[in-house]
């Protein structure tokens, strides 16, 4: 199969065709692709815009982050130091109770010391208190004497002790009373800085989950923005691909109309081969017809006589057969 005629014609009936369409047609449709390229266009520019948003929520959302883990290591340290406060706590409650039972011992032993004093006054009260004098002169000789002062001084002293214990109990006392007056502000103190630390540790938790909730929440809604106008991008990009695609066929089905198509094979080879004449013949090698197929191709696919002279409906027939054999590489234009 030879070429027979210029490869440029097929592309310049279709500009014509083009041309010579409806203007009405050709505006609609015109129209049409650019209301939808219009429409991607401003699509494409909300998808950069919350394509933003996004990055910008996203480093929030690290932001974010970093203030929780933050808070986390201030949790850290707030329960350490209400782990720490709990066990100095305990340890002033403890020291609170030791102190109280010493206390309580001490006020025994004050009760005692009393009962035996007021015993001690009731006793000088009744029997009276002996005094140098009447000791030297009851004594019968010096040795007694030295036995009866040596008996004076010893419950002097006694009496001298016992006030002295009374007196050190009743400090002894007062100092545990002042002791656990201060233990106790004291674990009342680190009660209040404990109730302080809880709160902080629930305030701080409570905001970084509010905070991590808000922007996961944001960044899922734009994010599923995004996704939709992409899926609205694509669907108009393929209506425009698509209008593009009837605009060309229905271009070249007009060309071939106009030729004397339509052809089963495409227009431009047939274009090349013969200018859609189906009554072409190439003299040099014999092809004939608006595909120009050789005299022996014709005939091994059951061509009878010239492949020129036979109708188009068995022309368009071989030609198909032909195609589906071998492809464009069966012509010379192909």
């Amino acid at each position: 199969m030879t070429k027979a005629g210029p490869p440029a014609r097929l592309a310049l009936l279709c500009c014509l065709v083009a041309a010579c369409l409806p203007a009405w047609v050709v505006g609609a449709r015109a129209a049409s692709v650019e209301r939808l390229q219009a429409k991607v266009a401003a699509a494409r520019e909300d998808a950069d815009s919350l394509r933003a948003e996004l990055q910008a929520a996203q480093a929030e959302i690290g932001s974010a982050q970093q203030r929780a883990a933050a808070a986390e290591r201030r949790e850290r340290r707030l329960t350490a130091l209400l782990a720490t406060g709990e066990e100095r706590a305990a340890r002033l409650t403890a020291d609170v109770g030791r102190t109280q039972q010493r206390l309580a011992a001490e006020k025994r032993r004050l009760r005692r010391a009393r009962r035996v004093l007021a015993a001690r006054l009731v006793a000088i009260y009744e029997s009276g208190s002996p005094d140098t004098a009447s000791v030297v002169l009851s004594a019968g000789d010096l040795h007694e004497l030295a036995a009866r002062t040596e008996y004076l001084d010893r419950i002097q002293q006694s009496d001298t002790d016992l006030a002295s214990r009374v007196a050190e109990v009743r400090r002894a006392v007062a100092a545990d009373l002042k002791r656990v007056a201060e233990l106790r502000d004291r674990a009342d103190a680190y009660d209040a800085r404990l109730a302080t630390a809880r709160s902080a540790i629930a305030s701080v938790r409570s905001e970084a989950e509010a905070a991590a909730a808000h922007l996961h929440s944001v960044a899922a809604a734009r994010s599923a923005s995004l996704s939709g106008l992409q899926s609205k991008i694509g669907t108009w990009v393929a209506d425009i691909e698509a209008a593009e695609a009837a605009s060309r066929a229905e271009a070249e089905g007009t060309v071939e109309r106009w030729l004397g198509g339509p052809f089963s094979i495409p227009s431009y080879i047939v274009m090349c081969e013969s200018g859609g004449n189906y009554g072409a013949v190439n003299p040099a090698s014999g092809a004939g017809g608006a595909y120009q197929i050789l005299p022996s191709t014709w005939a091994l696919y059951g061509g009878q006589g010239a492949p020129q002279d036979a109708p188009k409906a068995e022309q368009d027939r071989i030609a198909a057969e032909i195609w589906a054999d071998s492809g464009p590489s069966a012509w010379v234009c192909g």
